[in-house]
């Protein structure tokens, strides 16, 4: 066989991928270590390090340190456990594979759930000695949420039960008893010893009772193609390629399904049909493609599809809905905040999500569901989720690839969860999600939206400007070109005036002043609504009174309160006095009108003062002085 014969051959054999599982010490490490040394697939270097390394900080007493092969960090060799997720590769004559040790502590199941997320089989270690335990269950629970549909139990260090069938017969009737609860459907059973290399590549004679494969021989021969979905076509769009003018194509990565030229596809969300017109890879234009292969496809019709669109066969639909069901497995050192509007990114999709309830959390140790307001670092649960825009999914179980998605962190970016869909939500009402500590807050009248929240939102911080000055000093005109301004800015901005309240609000009211004072107390509480949701509020109000204001500031609070004084003389507000009013009032046809038989008190703490003459420089110096007092922390507009 030439070398071009061989590296063709070796090309089309085909891929497992798989991780170990066990708890701290069972031998996962020195497992995948035998592995590779017995199929010898070590370099000559490799081995002088093995043999070196293992009688300088090996674990094995005299022999060979197989796990040193894979615990490659320094703190792990250092502390005999493995803490990443260290990938392997092999081959075999028959088959490639690609390993994935994962730690064994619970601690760092989020590891391994990233070491299991693809891969085809696991092989879950138990030690001999102490059989079935906890940590065994954890893993098998694991595995069984993440969909992995084969399971080979290695019972390792059978050398040191002295090669017991008895122990090797009850641990296998234990594990049975268990895995029952569960969703596992092939599960076999292989007594081991790694160390030794009994039953790991060859069919060992330390134990005769023992009639099946080897573990490796298993690896080698399991029928793994079949898990794939060939029946549900779920085409993904990651990437619309337009290199020129003529070609429009549509690429990525197959999840399930297989797509054929001529094939009717429907695109959603549009729900627009048309027909495959060709299929491109690498190596040319294939009649069809299967997961998972990369591929590129065009169509007979112009359509309009971007990434986060999925093409489908259109009598084989996904579920489409915002409402969804999942399993979510915890992976961020800051715990769950159910308040955080997360970006959920699902095949190829991103949109924003978020947490509705949080139905409850699984002990993984001993599968006990209970109630909790978060999640931490590891824990797991199930939780009812919605989303911006609908996603195009199938259940986790019936599809791995359109049934996972991951939570990212809107602040940090970093992935904060994983998830597996279990179905659309179908219950009658969506919970509330309030905690026990956002409830002490209702009953006390405080929101549950943080200031910081607000102000990331908008862009601003909510105050009131309230202006104050003579009847016809030009307040109206100010505070209608200084929301104009704002507004253009890009602030969230809302005006009160005497007209509009009078008409309303306060109609029953006149200009005494009592009623003058009851009227200004409800604009205050309207203002400070306004400010507490954020909003920039504009009051244009004669407001004559200095206690009156005084009592106004103390209602909004005097850090959200900046009072405006338009100074003006009255031969200035008589002769911009667009209603006449200064003219009723001297005729004795208006009561309480100030300046006139009513005193205005002129302010003597303001925030600014402005002379009504310079009418086109004051909205600009106000928007000035609300840069300089920090109302908008992060630049509008």
């Amino acid at each position: 066989m030439d070398i071009k014969e061989f590296l063709d051959q070796d090309q089309k054999k085909d891929l497992l991928r798989l991780l170990t599982a066990g708890s701290v010490d069972d031998g996962k490490s020195t497992l995948i270590g035998r592995l590779l040394f017995d199929s010898k697939k070590l370099y000559e270097d490799q081995l002088e390090a093995l043999k070196r390394d293992s009688s300088r900080v090996g674990h094995a007493g005299g022999e060979i340190d197989y796990a040193l092969l894979l615990d490659g960090l320094k703190a792990e060799r250092e502390q005999g456990i493995t803490i990443d997720v260290a990938y392997r590769y092999f081959s075999t004559a028959k088959r490639k594979f690609i390993i994935a040790d994962t730690p064994g502590h619970e601690q760092y199941t989020r590891n391994m759930v990233t070491g299991a997320s693809t891969a085809n089989l696991a092989i879950i270690l138990i030690d001999a000695r102490k059989g079935v335990i906890t940590q065994t269950k954890r893993h098998t629970f694991l595995i069984s949420l993440l969909g992995i549909k084969h399971v080979a139990l290695a019972i390792n260090k059978m050398d040191l039960v002295d090669y017991s069938q008895e122990v090797y017969d009850r641990i296998c009737r234990d594990y049975n008893e268990f895995v029952a609860q569960l969703d596992v459907l092939d599960v076999r059973f292989f007594p081991i010893s790694a160390l030794k290399g009994d039953n790991v590549v060859d069919i060992s004679d330390t134990m005769p009772w023992y009639h099946g494969k080897s573990l490796l021989e298993f690896l080698e021969t399991i029928h793994i193609s079949s898990d794939r979905n060939f029946e549900d076509l779920r085409y993904p769009v990651q990437y619309v390629l337009r290199p020129s003018l003529k070609f429009r194509g549509f690429a990525t990565t197959l999840a399930s399904g297989v797509i054929r030229k001529n094939d009717e596809i429907m695109v959603l969300p549009s729900r627009k049909k048309s027909r495959v017109k060709s299929i491109l890879t690498y190596d040319g234009e294939p009649e069809f493609a299967f997961p998972p292969q990369a591929v590129t496809v065009t169509l007979e019709d112009e359509i309009d599809i971007s990434r986060g669109d999925m093409i489908v066969h259109p009598f084989n639909l996904p579920k489409v809905d915002r409402h969804i069901e999942a399993y979510l497995v915890w992976m961020d050192e800051t715990p769950l905040d159910i308040t955080t509007n997360f970006f959920i990114k699902q095949t190829t999709k991103t949109t924003k999500a978020r947490i509705d309830s949080i139905v409850y959390k699984v002990d993984v140790n001993t599968m006990e569901k209970s109630k909790t307001d978060d999640f931490k670092l590891n824990e797991i649960g199930k939780v009812v989720l919605t989303t911006t825009s609908p996603l195009f999914f199938d259940p986790y179980k019936k599809n791995r690839y359109t049934g996972a998605f991951i939570l990212i962190d809107p602040i940090t970016h970093n992935t904060c969860a994983v998830g597996m869909i279990i179905d659309r939500f179908v219950g009658k009402s969506l919970d509330l999600h309030i905690t026990s500590p956002q409830l002490e807050k209702i009953v006390k009248g405080e929101s549950l939206i943080k200031d910081s929240e607000r102000i990331s939102r908008y862009k601003q911080r909510g105050v009131t400007v309230w202006i104050t000055g003579l009847h016809g000093s030009g307040k109206n005109e100010l505070a209608y070109a200084l929301e104009r301004k704002l507004f253009d800015m890009g602030a969230t901005v809302v005006l009160l005036d005497g007209k509009s309240i009078r008409s309303g609000l306060s109609r029953e009211l006149d200009f005494s002043p009592s009623d003058r004072a009851e009227h200004l107390r409800r604009i205050a509480h309207i203002s400070s609504l306004l400010n507490e949701q954020g909003i920039i509020t504009i009051c244009s109000f004669i407001s004559p009174d200095e206690s009156v204001r005084n009592q106004v500031a103390q209602i909004i609070g005097e850090e959200r309160f900046h009072l405006v004084y338009l100074d003006a003389d009255l031969d200035f507000c008589r002769k911009n006095d667009e209603y006449g009013l200064y003219k009723k009032a001297e005729k004795l046809e208006l009561k309480y009108l100030p300046g006139v038989d009513m005193d205005y008190d002129v302010p003597t703490r303001v925030a600014l003062k402005l002379q009504a003459e310079n009418k086109e420089n004051n909205v600009s110096k106000l928007i000035t002085y609300l840069g300089e007092v920090n109302v908008f922390p992060v630049e509008a507009g």
